[in-house]
């Protein structure tokens, strides 16, 4: 599976921002896409997770009611909808893949394929 993230930038408090996860590839269709993110000096941070076929999805605490994944199958394609943006919000966001669906889905060391990471800057 082939990820390629985009749509990062640099946008003002308050604001929003789409990103886009395209997935492709011989096996295109894992069972879990997440977002995970990570700003300078820290460790790598779930921000969300949807689960395919059924839709499920799932969020960190830190963006719960601010961020929302979606998805386009025709484009297989997810998406991640971060509104209300904060400047803690700033950090380097990439999308994960794993084909089967697993239980601890917010842990990065269980997902085998990766998106080259987009950049969100939000300033104060």
């Amino acid at each position: 599976v082939q990820l390629q993230a985009s749509g990062g930038g640099l946008v003002q408090a308050g604001g929003s921002l789409r990103l886009s996860c395209a997935a492709s590839g011989r096996t295109a269709s894992p069972s879990a896409i997440v977002w995970f993110r990570q700003a300078p000096g820290k460790e790598r941070e779930f921000v969300g997770a949807l689960r395919r076929p059924l839709g499920s999805t799932y969020y960190s605490d830190s963006v719960k009611g601010r961020f929302t994944i979606a998805r386009d199958n025709a484009k297989n394609t997810v998406y991640l909808q971060m509104n209300r943006l904060k400047p803690e919000d700033t950090a380097v966001y990439y999308c994960a893949a794993r084909i089967n669906w697993i239980v601890e889905y917010w842990a990065a060391r269980y997902y085998d394929y990766w998106g080259q990471g987009t950049q969100v800057t939000v300033s104060s």
